[in-house]
């Protein structure tokens, strides 16, 4: 890995945000899929949650523009199971819907740890996951249309949880475990190796403070061999 691109990643490491996150129930679309995973990455989200209840979704290309790649995606199989999840890591469960205890989004303190729950495109979002979250919020809107595109709406509301980190300094405290980060440099720097280590089932190597393989003569030989 040249010392340009380890710079590169470890200064975009350095500002992700892993306790903020989008959790998107069935949004099957790939064009917002894509638009979702690209918008988090720019605003610094290390990783999305996609909950599936009839079949996975796969983010390609296109709209993301590469961003899926720099984006962790958790699969969730229910909405219950999601939410006990991000309730179990610490975050702070937000639905956008009009109710009568909702409250306008720029209210929120997104400087908490933090899950967006955005519906399915048309049905939008479930009765569990409007029971199950702990606050509902809108976005005011004064036009004849009553909602935004999912990927709109998201990108408005993470950008004022961009603001209101940056505000607080949370960007310039790198906060990613360095386990994951090793995991990025080495997924970003050596693709190729990447994919060997996931077909044969073989851990990654250490990393050095110059982005180069620590790996001793058997790791070598398992990438060499068949």
């Amino acid at each position: 890995m040249s010392p340009e691109r380890l710079q590169r990643i470890n200064t975009l490491l350095d500002q992700r945000q892993p306790d903020l996150t989008l959790c998107l129930e069935s949004v099957h679309k790939n064009h917002n899929l894509s638009a979702l995973v690209r918008t988090a990455d720019a605003v610094g989200l290390h990783e999305v949650h996609a909950i599936w209840f009839d079949r996975k979704g796969k983010v390609k290309g296109g709209t993301a523009m590469g961003s899926q790649r720099w984006v962790k995606v958790h699969h969730h199989d229910s909405t219950a199971a999601a939410i006990e999840q991000l309730h179990a890591e610490g975050k702070q469960v937000l639905v956008t819907h009009l109710s009568a205890e909702a409250v306008d989004f720029r209210e929120i303190d997104y400087t908490l740890p933090t899950a967006i729950l955005f519906g399915a495109e048309k049905q939008g979002t479930s009765a569990q996951a409007l029971a199950l979250a702990d606050r509902h919020v809108v976005i005011p809107m004064v036009g004849m249309a009553e909602s935004l595109n999912v990927s709109v709406a998201a990108a408005v509301i993470l950008y004022e949880a961009q603001r209101q980190r940056q505000a607080a300094g949370m960007y310039q405290r790198p906060t990613l475990s360095h386990a994951e980060r090793q995991r990025v440099l080495f997924e970003g720097g050596y693709p190729i190796f990447a994919k060997l280590c996931k077909r044969k089932n073989i851990a990654y190597p250490a990393l050095d403070e110059q982005g180069q393989i620590v790996a001793d003569d058997s790791w070598w030989h398992a990438m060499r061999s068949a």
